[in-house]
């Protein structure tokens, strides 16, 4: 099931109506870092605090003969402060300080929300993988059987790739939880370096060393790469799911609902669906960090090609990370474990996949790599090509004991124990 909440939760923040909210709490806390430094007296943001408010419809209505949003936003912010208290607001300031600043507390909380479905996911993977801790199934290179591993073992590798995606995105917030209180082109030319501080203290930021009138937008770029690194993660498993789905592996599915029907011309049909629709949307994130990279680079010390760009990516890259978070924790959370054909799989022709045993025990019989792995090849492929046994062809160069120990299932997963551990499970 998809969190509607956490969905809602995650749109609300980037309506527009949330956005002049956001840049009243930096005008707020601009004046209040006034006040705490000595520079206005306290009455100052008590009324502004008590009076300051935005109507949407009056801003879009300012809006249209200014032709800018954050002059129409204070227009209409100091229509309601009123005369007396309106000069202090935006005082020194330029529009990049309130757009960037607030801009940061857009994504901080955003980024709430996705660290919360993040850790939901990862418990979930946790969960499924120590079940299937034991729960043998083929391991893959090319597509192609290679050796046994366990389910939990292929599980082990999403988690460790999500605990990884995690840690690189809150490495980019931190980059990008930054403030600029500096004006025009950033060398606070009518405002008190100190005021960022304490504004960004505020507000719980931290103040940037350095803003050419906006925050370099290599930040930006980082969050949103480490944006598309989780959808990639989600992305690799799903794609596993789906090749596990087909027809003719079956290993796992996706839960079907009662009710739920899979083809109109089709009744045996059950697709992995939500699998699917997740490999698309992580294209979208990731072609969204590719715009990102694009908006690095400005003219001098800034224009607004960025803009117009991060008014889509951000909110769309958000909402969607946020989503597909959830509906991939609800994939985890119903996914079917045919354990019985994952059996079947490992052990077709005779248990071919346990030709390195055997070459390695045929080396002990004193022959080189070279002899036995041409032995070994001609009845492992005698049995893939005729549908034979190749654990039969093998009993022409193997004694029963060998044969016994070459294709001991426990011996490959011997270790798997200690790779769990590793994740303290």
């Amino acid at each position: 099931m998809i969190d509607r909440y956490s969905l809602d939760e995650m749109k609300n923040i980037w309506e527009l109506k949330s956005k002049f909210s956001y840049y009243l709490d930096v005008e707020l806390a601009v004046v209040k870092a006034q006040v705490n430094l000595g520079n206005f007296s306290a009455d100052v943001y008590e009324n502004i605090k008590n009076t300051a408010k935005f109507d949407i419809n009056r801003i879009d209505e300012i809006e249209k003969i200014t032709r800018h949003d954050v002059i129409a936003f204070l227009e209409n912010v100091n229509e309601n402060v009123g005369r007396k208290y309106s000069p202090y607001i935006h005082k020194g300031l330029t529009s990049s300080d309130v757009i960037d600043t607030a801009f940061a507390l857009q994504i901080k909380d955003a980024s709430k929300i996705i660290n919360k479905d993040l850790d939901i996911l990862i418990e979930e993977v946790k969960n499924l993988a120590k079940e299937h801790k034991y729960t043998v199934c083929l391991g893959r290179s090319h597509g192609i059987g290679a050796e046994v591993i366990t389910f939990g073992f292929k599980l082990l590798s999403l988690l460790d790739m999500l605990i990884r995606a995690k840690e690189r995105f809150n490495y980019a917030l931190d980059d990008i939880l930054v403030g600029q209180i500096s004006g025009p082109v950033g060398t606070y030319s009518n405002i008190n370096p100190d005021i960022e501080i304490e504004t960004c203290k505020i507000l719980g930021l931290k103040p940037a060393k350095i803003s050419t009138q906006v925050i370099a937008r290599d930040r930006h770029a980082f969050y949103i790469t480490a944006l598309s690194l989780i959808a990639s993660a989600i992305e690799n498993f799903s794609v596993e799911i789906r090749h596990l789905q087909r027809f003719e592996v079956a290993e796992v599915e996706e839960g079907f609902s009662n009710g739920q029907k899979g083809s109109s011309a089709m009744p045996h049909k059950k697709n992995p669906i939500a699998s699917e629709n997740l490999s698309g949307l992580s294209r979208i994130i990731r072609a969204n960090a590719l715009a990102s990279a694009e908006d690095i680079v400005l003219w001098h010390e800034r224009d607004i090609s960025h803009s117009s760009v991060e008014r889509i990516i951000f909110p769309d890259s958000t909402i969607l990370i946020d989503y597909m978070l959830n509906r991939f924790t609800g994939v985890i959370k119903n996914l079917v474990i045919k354990k019985e054909n994952m059996i079947n799989n490992a052990n077709k022709y005779g248990g071919i996949i346990y030709s390195q045993s055997c070459l390695l025990k045929l080396q002990e019989h004193n022959m080189t790599r070279e002899e036995s792995y041409k032995i070994v090849q001609k009845e492992a492929l005698d049995a893939f090509n005729n549908g034979g046994s190749f654990i039969e062809n093998m009993k022409k160069h193997l004694n029963e004991d060998e044969i016994k120990d070459c294709f001991n299932q426990e011996r490959y997963l011997q270790n798997i124990d200690k790779i769990f551990e590793r994740f303290g499970l």
